[in-house]
């Protein structure tokens, strides 16, 4: 193991294969800013892949379980004023029409509830461990072999349509193993971003770079909506493909970080303490070349102020994500819209709208904490306002289509605004924290203690779902709200230090004192 690190180690600082071709074509190196520009679009793409991969659980289920049970599904006895076919005898999009046993019997929906929580139970106790080996281990390595794994067992699930496999335990191993190749992509992705942007609008950056997130998911489901005429298997198959193929582009092309590159420091980007005139004390990423820093320990990154507040809120608000994220197509399936069933595709390819939405609130939230320098005010601000929009979907979604996409998209921005903000810039700004003295090798590290505690929440919601939706959907939406405003109160603390803060820095800019001495300062 020893030997392997080493190995690493010394590979870390020599330029992927791909670099170093496009190097070759132009004749001279490449700037910081088209190294900048290859980051945010091969871990855009990684990461895509990862969701597109992870979302196709959730189209398969109305076909691997066509005859779940519609109690509770249907809101009050109002609208049975139609003749509608019951769910058995809906057509599914493949041909076998039948569902698939296991998932076909009574107890279908408590099976694909646990196939849900094993896989992202091994996703959250591996991100723990995929963090600490990240900020030790050279990035690009550790996260092909994520990706590689990945698409093997993704397509192994699939597999099981061709093989007849009909053993619950099959499914089961495969979906635990594909999470724990999958708990690799998160830490890495942050980690390499991190190294590459400083903490100027960071929020902003990357909250149009986690656009990944909903980018995947909608691809994802589009992809096996559009398999599952072909067979459900492909639409494992599939997507298993696609990030192994990208798996092989990361391999080529990403750099770790500027000294793997040898780029020089943009100054600009990384907020540098080295600019002539500046007072700045604490360097967010530049890091000391000579001198070899040590990965932070996982009970010390714990103890970075912040981390704790934003990891349990984070647990409670992917709870409300990942619930939609792996039940929204079924909810929407079995759920009559203006007096009308819609077929497994079609929900599928409705429920994209919800990430749509996510696209919006990640690249708003990010935008907002960056103007108002208060991430915390801003995630627990959008906690906050996801409950009405959670009670209004509930409520008001079945009454037209036009209703339930309107209401959809709100969701879907208040619900992922604060999960892409707590998973990316609120991550790197924790993992270059001023404790930490300008130590870079954290951000993996933190980035896990927080996605890998959001995750255990993630495991839980949709496997509550599968229990409480077979009695009512209505209990399902109240669990979503309850856990929305829990995650909001657990960042009063520092919202209300925020608050001071600007109390107090507003207070002192109209100081005349504070006035003339900031003007000494600059002269």
């Amino acid at each position: 193991m020893g030997t392997f690190l080493e190995a690493a180690e010394r590979n870390q600082n020599k330029p992927p294969i791909g670099i170093r071709f496009l190097e070759c074509i132009k004749k001279k190196r490449l700037s910081y800013k088209t190294h900048q520009a290859i980051v945010l679009i091969v871990t855009f793409l990684a990461y895509t892949s990862y969701h597109a991969a992870r979302k196709t659980t959730s189209i398969v289920k109305s076909t691997l379980d066509p005859e779940s049970s519609e109690v509770g599904l249907k809101f009050v006895p109002w609208r049975i004023t139609y003749s509608s076919e019951p769910a058995e005898i809906k057509s599914l999009s493949w041909k076998l029409g039948d569902g698939w046993a296991p998932f076909n019997t009574s107890d279908g929906t408590a099976l694909l509830g646990e196939l849900d929580l094993a896989f992202l139970a091994i996703y959250a106790l591996g991100m723990y461990f995929s963090g600490h080996l990240g900020d030790r281990i050279n990035l690009r390595i550790f996260l092909t072999i994520g990706m590689v794994g990945t698409g093997i067992f993704t397509s192994l699930f699939g597999v099981g349509f061709w093989a007849n496999v009909h053993n619950f335990y099959y499914y089961l191993m495969v979906q635990m193993l594909a999470g724990l190749f999958q708990s690799t992509g998160w830490p890495s992705v942050v980690a390499v971003v991190g190294n590459w942007f400083g903490k100027k609008k960071r929020g902003l950056i990357m909250g149009i770079w986690n656009a990944h997130t909903s980018v995947g998911n909608i691809s994802g489901s589009l992809i096996a909506a559009a398999m599952l005429s072909y067979g459900w298997g492909w639409s494992f198959v599939l997507p298993g493909l696609l990030i192994t193929f990208f798996g092989l582009l990361v391999f080529a092309l990403l750099p770790v970080s500027p000294e793997a590159v040898g780029a020089d420091k943009d100054e600009d980007e990384l907020d540098s303490p080295s600019k002539a005139g500046e007072g700045v004390t604490e360097p967010l990423l530049a890091s000391v070349s000579d001198v070899k820093q040590e990965a932070v320990g996982f009970i010390e990154a714990w103890k970075i102020p912040g981390v704790a507040p934003f990891a349990l809120c984070l647990f409670f608000a992917k709870l409300v994500a990942y619930t939609f994220l792996y039940w929204l197509p079924f909810y929407i399936s079995h759920t009559a819209i203006d007096g009308k069933y819609l077929s497994d595709g079609t929900a599928g390819n409705l429920s994209t709208l919800f990430d749509v939405g996510g696209v919006v609130g990640g690249i708003l939230a990010g935008h907002i904490s960056d103007r108002l320098d208060a991430r915390a005010i801003t995630a627990a601000s959008f906690m906050y306002c996801s409950i009405p929009a959670l009670f209004f979907y509930r409520s008001y979604g079945h009454l037209s289509l036009g209703v339930n996409i309107g209401f959809m998209l709100l969701t879907g921005m208040l619900v992922n605004g604060p999960y892409a903000l707590i998973t990316t810039a609120v991550s790197a700004d924790l993992g270059t924290h001023s404790s930490l003295k300008g130590n870079s090798r954290a951000l993996a590290t933190v980035t896990a203690i927080i996605d890998g505690t959001g995750s255990v929440g993630a495991a839980i919601g949709p496997l509550l779902t599968g229990y409480i939706s077979a009695k009512s959907w209505s209990a399902v939406f109240t669990m979503l709200m309850a856990a929305a405003l829990v995650a909001g109160l657990l960042l009063t603390r520092l919202v209300v230090a925020e608050v001071a803060a600007k109390i107090a820095e507003s207070r002192s800019q109209g100081s005349p004192t504070s006035k003339a001495q900031a003007a000494a300062f600059d002269v």
